[in-house]
């Protein structure tokens, strides 16, 4: 039943009055069994958060992959930590050895590359590349804890329907990123912080997806406690002109969490990014030497992680972003 749950939750965690309830009904167990699972695998840290997972660009902020080359990476890395936009850091094993993840709100006074400039600086940066997606062919990070999926699955891609945000989604958005805690209620104090009912809250986070604005309320995992004790950014050489298909054949394969295209510089020529997880690193050498001779390109590389400075989901609207800006500009 534990592979059977982690599988279901890392789909979709239902917002409901009692969600425990109907993830047992499906698994055939009870609610009392269930929340104790899900305690239990907290307690181990194999679930790493439950909550909403908002797609950035769709509510109005600009995010980017940058790479940096640093001498003291520590040093560095707890610089850029301090950003509230920066979901995600790692030391890599390459020439670029920090790279990281960071968003900037619509407000923002300084703009994405300006903070990225001033993170350099202030981290001592020897050198730096700011990677913004130009096309994404896939972002779905479910590990295949069960061991069943297909080697390679058709990427869904629903068509967005138009919502105009009203201040009771802003509300909304601020409490569904609250990682859910082990109650037989846990989206109760939000319901009656927003003054709505159960139903009201399901509806309007449905609409939220099906606007693109929400992704999916999931469960995310700790890949190494989860089995997957190997992840490797691969990144592609590939021919302009064939890039965007080369890119729909690498997103198909479900060891694939994430695929885009990005911009090339002079001492980066790889257009094509994609995350591939796997149980061993021979493993996903395996799948990356097939995904390679499916798309008849010789020149990629592996960028393993060695260490990983932050991992976080980012707190949308927080008062966090203009305080850091404020702090750095020094008014």
């Amino acid at each position: 039943m534990e592979k059977e749950f982690l599988t279901a939750i890392q789909k979709n965690f239902p917002i409901s009055e009692r969600p425990f309830a109907e993830l047992a009904k499906e698994l055939g167990s009870s609610e009392e069994e269930v929340l104790a699972l899900y305690k239990r695998l907290k307690d181990e840290k194999v679930i790493r958060q439950t909550s909403a997972i908002f797609d950035t660009k769709s509510l109005g902020y600009r995010s980017s992959l940058v790479a940096f080359r640093v001498e003291d990476i520590d040093k560095a890395a707890t610089i850029i930590n301090e950003h509230p936009g920066v979901s995600h850091n790692y030391e890599r094993d390459n020439p670029y050895n920090l790279w990281f993840t960071i968003a900037v709100p619509p407000d923002t006074k300084l703009g994405l590359e300006r903070t990225v400039e001033l993170l350099a600086e202030k981290s001592g940066a020897e050198s730096f590349i700011i990677l913004p997606t130009k096309k994404m062919f896939k972002i779905s990070v479910q590990l295949d804890v069960k061991g069943d999926r297909a080697k390679k699955e058709k990427v869904k891609r629903a068509k967005k329907e138009p919502m105009e945000l009203e201040p009771i989604h802003y509300d909304m958005i601020k409490g569904l990123q609250n990682d859910i805690e082990a109650v037989a209620e846990p989206f109760k104090s939000l319901v009656e912080s927003l003054g709505i009912d159960y139903e009201r809250l399901a509806h309007e986070a449905e609409r939220m997806k099906r606007a693109g604005l929400m992704r999916r309320f999931a469960a995310i995992l700790y890949h190494r406690k989860a089995g997957f004790t190997a992840n490797a950014m691969v990144v592609w050489k590939v021919p302009e002109e064939q890039a965007e298909a080369m890119g729909e054949t690498v997103a198909a394969y479900s060891a694939v969490s994430h695929c885009y295209l990005r911009p090339v510089y002079p001492e980066w020529p790889y257009p094509l990014f994609s995350m591939v997880h796997g149980k061993s690193k021979e493993e996903v050498e395996n799948i990356v030497e097939e995904m390679a001779a499916e798309i008849g390109v010789k020149e990629y590389n592996y960028l393993y992680s060695t260490r990983e400075f932050k991992k976080v989901r980012i707190r949308y609207f927080s008062p966090e972003f203009e305080e850091w800006e404020k702090r750095v500009i020094g008014h």
